[in-house]
C-alpha cells in the first residue's frame, strides 16, 4: 500500500483517516458511504486472541504438515539468553544465536534528489519455523493496526519487518505459523515451507488446507513476484494488488519492503525508504527487483510498502519511514524472536 502519511496521529488511525476522507468525497451519501466506512475503516475482529487460537490449532496443523556505498557499524557485542536456551550475541547490526544469524547493513546510492537509502537484513535460520508472524493487537480481522515496533515488542522480537497488510483486504490465502486464517485465493502469493524452501504460487490454483498439508508454515498475499529464476520478472510495473477502494496502484518510485530467497533457510529482507528527496526518493518495482538480484536472491517478492515499510532490530527502528522517523500502523509482521 502506498498512501501518504498524515501529520501527528496515532499510527493505527492514519491510513483509516485518509481512506475515510477519500470515501466521503468520492462516494455518494447514504448507504454507500456507510458501507465503505464499515469496510475500510471500522475494525472487524474475527479472532480476538490469536495466540490462544494458534495454540489450539497447533496439534492438527503440525500433524498435517509435511556503484554503491555500504555501511555497517560493528557496535559492542552483548550476550543474552536466546529463546531456544543458548546464548545470543548482539551488536548494533548483528544477532547470532543457535537458531538464527542476522546481519543488518545500510546502503546508499545516487546523490541529491535521486539519493536512495535502503536497509538489508541477511538472515540465516537453523529451522524455517524460526521465522514467525504476528498480528496487530494479537487479533485477526480487518482494519486492525499497530506499528511494526509495537507488534515486535509484544512478541519479544529481535528482528521484524512489516507484513502484507492482510487486514486492508478480505481476499488472499493467509497462513501464519502453520495455522489457516483465510482461504480466499485471489493473487500471486508467497509460501514459506517448514523445510526451508520458499515458493511463489498462484492462490487461485490451490487451497489453504492443501498448502498446510504440503508443509507451508507462512504465506504472504501481496506481490508481485520480482524475480523469475534470478532474472527480473516481466510486467511488474503494471501490477495492481487491490481492486477495491483505496490506493491500489504500486507503480512509480515508492518506499518498498521485499523478501528474497538466496538458498534454503537463507533469506534477505530489504526495506527502501522513499518520498523524501535528498534522503531517499524510493524505487520503482524494477529497481527493487534489481536490488534483490544484486543481493543474490533467485526468488523475491514485494510486500506492503509506502509508509508501512519498516525494519526493526533489537528494540529500535532501523530505517526512517518517509524521512520522518514515524511509523504507520500495519496489520502484521514477520519476525524472529530473541
Amino acid at each position: 500500500m502506498t498512501p501518504q502519511q498524515t501529520r501527528q496521529r496515532k499510527p493505527g488511525r492514519a491510513r483509516r483517516a485518509i481512506i475515510a476522507g477519500a470515501v466521503a468525497l468520492t462516494l455518494s451519501a447514504g448507504g454507500a458511504t456507510a458501507w465503505a466506512l464499515d469496510r475500510f475503516v471500522v475494525q472487524h475482529v474475527e479472532i480476538a486472541d490469536v495466540s490462544a487460537y494458534e495454540a489450539s490449532q497447533a496439534g492438527s496443523s503440525a500433524g498435517s504438515s509435511a556503484g554503491t556505498s555500504t555501511s555497517a557499524s560493528t557496535g559492542t557485542a552483548a550476550g543474552t539468553a536466546s529463546g531456544s536456551g543458548g546464548i545470543a550475541v548482539t551488536t548494533d547490526t548483528s544477532y547470532v544465536s543457535d537458531s538464527s544469524n542476522i546481519n543488518i547493513s545500510t546502503v546508499t546510492t545516487g546523490s541529491g534528489d535521486t539519493t536512495v537509502a535502503y536497509y538489508v537484513a541477511d538472515v540465516v535460520l537453523d529451522d524455517a519455523t524460526t521465522l514467525q508472524s504476528a498480528f496487530a493487537n494479537d487479533s485477526f480481522g480487518e482494519n486492525i493496526t499497530e506499528t511494526t515496533s509495537a507488534i515486535a515488542g509484544a512478541n519479544n522480537a529481535v528482528f521484524a519487518v512489516n507484513g502484507d497488510y492482510y487486514g486492508f483486504r478480505d481476499t488472499g490465502i493467509v497462513i501464519r505459523n502453520g495455522v489457516v486464517f483465510r482461504d480466499e485465493g485471489a493473487r500471486q502469493g508467497l509460501a514459506f515451507y517448514r523445510n526451508g524452501t520458499v515458493k511463489v504460487y498462484d492462490e487461485a490454483t490451490t487451497t489453504a488446507g492443501q498448502l498446510v498439508a504440503e508443509g507451508v508454515w507462512n504465506t504472504l498475499s501481496f506481490g508481485p513476484s520480482l524475480l523469475d529464476n534470478g532474472e527480473v520478472a516481466s510486467g511488474i510495473e503494471d501490477v495492481e494488488v487491490d481492486t477495491n477502494f483505496g490506493n491500489h496502484s504500486i507503480q512509480g518510485e515508492q518506499p518498498r519492503t521485499a523478501v528474497g530467497i538466496i538458498d534454503e533457510n537463507h533469506l534477505v529482507f530489504v526495506v527502501v525508504d522513499g518520498r523524501s528527496p535528498g534522503y531517499s526518493a524510493g524505487v520503482t518495482m524494477t529497481g527493487l527487483a534489481e536490488i534483490m538480484q544484486g543481493l543474490g536472491a533467485t526468488t523475491a517478492y514485494n510486500i506492503d510498502g509506502g509508509g508501512s515499510s519498516t525494519m526493526y532490530f533489537n528494540g529500535e527502528l532501523v530505517n526512517d519511514p518517509l524521512g520522518e522517523n514515524k511509523e504507520r500502523g500495519t496489520s502484521d509482521i514477520l519476525y524472529i524472536a530473541q
